[in-house]
């Protein structure tokens, strides 16, 4: 995906307003992620350098899609296990009841800085999307 110089990528707009539809429409939005050393998901569950992960309300505990990474907890057999995703290792995102969604380029991942086995800290502020339990309000 070619972008401006100075220009931000448009992909995590894409797969928040994706998953938007898919919650809209009562389906269950998963990703398609290329597993790399920038990538925290449980090993056991990568299947030739990629897993697909169920991001639904019912999946996840705070899900967090900001411009740079996608964050939450989830369970895997029963463990919880905090998932750290960039944005540029999403492959795609897509409906699992009807297979519709949006497939992205190849995009080149740069390196994790961090020495540590921490993930980095997902930033707060108008750059991310916090997601909240769905409400029903009454309009007259």
């Amino acid at each position: 995906m070619a972008q401006h110089p100075g220009s931000s990528s448009t992909k995590p707009y894409f797969l928040r307003a994706m998953y938007e539809w898919c919650t809209d429409n009562g389906y269950a939005p998963h990703i398609v992620v290329t597993v790399d050393a920038n990538t925290r998901v449980p090993p056991g569950y990568v299947k030739n350098g990629e897993i697909v992960l169920n991001i639904s309300f019912s999946a996840t505990k705070d899900l967090l899609i900001a411009n740079d990474a996608l964050t939450f907890s989830a369970r895997f057999s029963g463990n919880p296990f905090d998932i750290y995703v960039p944005v540029g290792a999403v492959k795609g995102i897509f409906a699992r009841e009807t297979g519709q969604g949006m497939f992205f380029e190849r995009e080149e991942l740069q390196p994790n800085p961090q020495t540590t086995d921490e993930p980095p800290k997902p930033p707060q502020g108008p750059t991310s999307v916090k997601r909240q339990r769905p409400s029903l309000k009454i309009v007259k």
